[in-house]
């Protein structure tokens, strides 16, 4: 126990460490490219293990045998070295999967809070609509009409200037 916080036991937390990398996508990448140079220096050197071993049991003939045989005594060994293998192969496109999605993860989250506000404010609109301003009479600027289903002049010699209802 290190010290105690508010009366509950705080123990150094070894996934702490862990903890704060999934936080991160860049770190989380990091993490990750550092396990796929471990994954493939070992299938390299694991790839060529495979290559010497079935040079050597390929090679290795008992006296007596027949065509095939020493093939077929080797075939095992061969088979689990390549079970190995693939294993490695899937491990590896797996990582970088990995990877791609946790940073795809952060993208699509950014894009959700970008979306919710964007709907937030559509909606906004939509329950309050702006309030529009009445349109004024070019003619009578300012002039309050006091029947606003006609306006402008009523005389026939200012027809021109008269305004439609």
């Amino acid at each position: 126990m290190s010290t105690e916080n508010n009366g509950q036991p705080f123990f150094d937390d070894p996934d702490a460490a862990l903890r704060e990398i999934a936080k991160n996508p860049a770190a989380y990448a990091h993490y990750l490219a550092d396990f796929h140079r471990v994954v493939l220096d070992m299938q390299a050197k694991l790839e060529i293990l495979q290559r010497e071993a079935r040079v050597h049991c390929r090679g290795t003939r008992v006296e007596g045998d027949k065509w095939g045989q020493a093939f077929l005594r080797s075939f095992p060994v061969e088979k689990s070295l390549n079970g190995v293998l693939d294993d490695l192969k899937s491990i590896s496109s797996g990582l970088e999967k990995s990877a791609h999605k946790r940073h795809a993860h952060d993208e699509k989250v950014k894009d959700v809070k970008k979306q919710r506000k964007e709907k937030a404010q559509l909606k906004e609109r939509k329950n309050n609509p702006p309030l529009q301003a009445a349109p004024q009479n070019l003619g009578q600027q300012g002039a309050h009409n006091p029947n606003p289903g006609y306006g402008g002049p009523t005389s026939i010699y200012n027809l021109d200037r008269r305004e439609s209802a």
